[in-house]
């Protein structure tokens, strides 16, 4: 049963995403194709990557992500920050151009957690968070946390 609701939950999130982002393109080309969206997704959520660990993360070669982020430089998506302490290495962060489809989801997810508080108890509501911060933490090893202990930009 747990299986099927989290399943759902998950597919709901993603559904209401993918209709929203083929709703804006409707008579015109989209901007970004799928895979373009999946990397900037992953630059985003690795926070700051440079195009190694970008590389590393999507387990692509290195001159495969530089082409991606390259069109994605192009597209307006991404940008290269030159780091402070070695002048060789550039960080990638997106651009404000990305958060157009970023806010998308975001702004359904803000929904469903108002929905939420107004439908919970706020016991459910902090048990709810911690079962989630769990599983963000501790129960998804595959998915690997982000470098917080290095310069970014």
């Amino acid at each position: 049963m747990l299986e099927q609701s989290l399943s759902d939950v998950y597919s709901k999130f993603k559904l209401y995403f993918y209709r929203k982002v083929f709703s804006r393109f409707e008579g015109r080309e989209a901007s970004l194709t799928t895979v373009e969206t999946y990397c900037i997704e992953i630059i985003h959520a690795l926070e700051h990557p440079t195009i190694n660990e970008f590389a590393s993360f999507a387990q692509i070669s290195p001159p495969n992500a530089a082409y991606k982020v390259t069109n994605l430089i192009q597209k307006g998506y991404l940008k290269k920050i030159r780091s402070k302490t070695d002048k060789r290495e550039y960080f990638l962060e997106v651009t404000p151009k990305y958060f157009e489809y970023y806010n998308l989801n975001h702004g359904y997810i803000l929904t469903v957690i108002d929905r939420i508080k107004h439908r919970f108890t706020p016991q459910e509501v902090t048990l709810l968070d911690h079962i989630l911060t769990v599983m963000y933490d501790e129960l998804m090893p595959e998915v690997p946390l982000p470098h917080r202990d290095r310069e970014r930009p």
